[in-house]
């Protein structure tokens, strides 16, 4: 269930001291790996540190981690449990996202790290995240079109939304890659707000510079916008080796992530795992695989695809998809904390795939599970490419699948 506004949340961590600096980034397609990057720096820095980001990957409780490491288990529940008793007290109501986002903000003081880098769930204005009482900087990066139904019909309804986290006197990081509608409304709102704006430009950012040819083009503008907030927080901060180290050791998992399946399928070339699910995110992901994998005229591509159920998924696949590519379409299981959140039918993905002219599909069945789906895509494709993609719930159902 999704039920924007901030008086439950408020109400769940009101007795909560949040003593930690904030840095809290909203945006379409970004938002994750901008604060893994962050992570990445502040632990290099000796910066003791909490992420809190979603959805969760494998278990509920990943999506909260202590200086880069998951929470454990025992942890997580026990301020879970004081969370769910608030809420029952004080018959608030809460959704599940923002029991977590309490349960989240508890461990950070209990933890007592000097920062909390936070990800918007959904918007900015109204998330449950933005009851955030100590912000040292907030961060919109790339922004597309994405929950109109809760943001507004125009990308330009949706910036307001996210803008919306900019608070009186505390810097902003936008990403200079959005369009030209996007920034003219982020610059617009900061001034109303009374917020100082930093364009964070690639091509002048000295992390960037140092590996640049170490990064694709989204990831560079992705790693501007966490330097350039990590130097509002700590201008004295290390030397730009010393990051660039700590960024070239960062995994963030389910993002253009090489993975061996081969315990599973047997197959010892490596699959890409992505979770590409809105059309920014898709024509990222097709840039990437058009550079590293359709390496000659005619290379194809076998794809293993799953997606959300109300998802529009024409567009997503005709950016990824070439006529002479493999689609195994799948269902993703069940989502753990998430019961409202179903995978489409995999015959209708296929049926996309079908009327946008991927020969192949008409050949395919869907698989029966994602353990089938990638048994499938190994023997379709041979020593070829594999590519899965489609939803982050199907990059948890995924490496939940290598887990065990």
């Amino acid at each position: 269930m999704i039920e924007l506004g901030l008086a439950r949340a408020a109400a769940l961590v009101k007795q909560t001291p949040q003593t930690w600096k904030a840095v809290h980034v909203a945006g379409t397609n970004g938002k994750g790996s901008i604060c893994a990057y962050l992570t990445a720096m502040l632990g290099s820095s000796n910066v003791s540190c909490g992420k809190f980001t979603s959805p969760h990957l494998v278990d509920r409780w990943d999506c909260i981690t202590i200086n880069d490491k998951a929470v454990p288990e025992t942890t997580f529940l026990h301020y879970e449990e004081l969370v769910k008793q608030r809420n029952v007290d004080g018959q608030l109501k809460a959704t599940e996202f923002e029991l977590l986002t309490a349960t989240a903000f508890e461990i950070f003081e209990a933890e007592k790290v000097q920062v909390g880098v936070i990800e918007v769930g959904l918007g900015g204005k109204l998330d449950a995240t933005n009851i955030l009482e100590s912000k040292a900087v907030t961060i919109i990066a790339k922004i597309g079109l994405d929950h109109q139904g809760f943001l507004g019909n125009t990308i330009q309804e949706i910036a307001l939304h996210k803008a919306g986290i900019m608070r009186k006197g505390v810097p902003c990081v936008a990403d200079s890659s959005n369009y030209a509608t996007v920034l003219q409304v982020i610059q617009q709102h900061a001034a109303e707000t009374g917020t100082s704006l930093r364009i964070a430009d690639p091509s002048s950012n000295e992390l960037v510079g140092e590996l640049a040819g170490e990064l694709e083009p989204h990831q560079q503008q992705n790693l501007a916008c966490a330097h350039e907030a990590f130097k509002l927080i700590f201008p004295q901060s290390a030397p730009t080796n010393s990051l660039a180290n700590a960024v070239r050791s960062m995994v963030w998992p389910g993002r253009l992530q090489l993975l061996s399946i081969e315990n599973l399928t047997g197959r010892k070339a490596k699959v890409v795992l992505d979770g590409a699910h809105n059309p920014q995110s898709a024509e990222v992901l097709a840039a990437y695989v058009d550079k590293h994998l359709r390496k000659m005229a005619g290379t194809s591509v076998t794809w293993v695809l799953a997606a959300s159920a109300g998802k529009d998924i024409q567009e997503i696949l005709q950016l990824i998809l070439r006529p002479e590519d493999s689609v195994i379409t799948v269902e993703f299981g069940p989502v753990d904390g998430m019961p409202w959140v179903k995978s489409m039918d995999a015959n209708a993905i296929a049926e996309v795939a079908r009327r946008i002219g991927i020969a192949h599909a008409d050949k395919q069945e869907p698989a029966t599970d994602v353990a089938a789906a990638l048994r499938e895509a190994s023997a379709n494709a041979g020593d070829g490419p594999i590519v899965i993609a489609g939803s982050l719930y199907l990059v948890s159902s995924v490496l939940r699948l290598l887990r065990g």
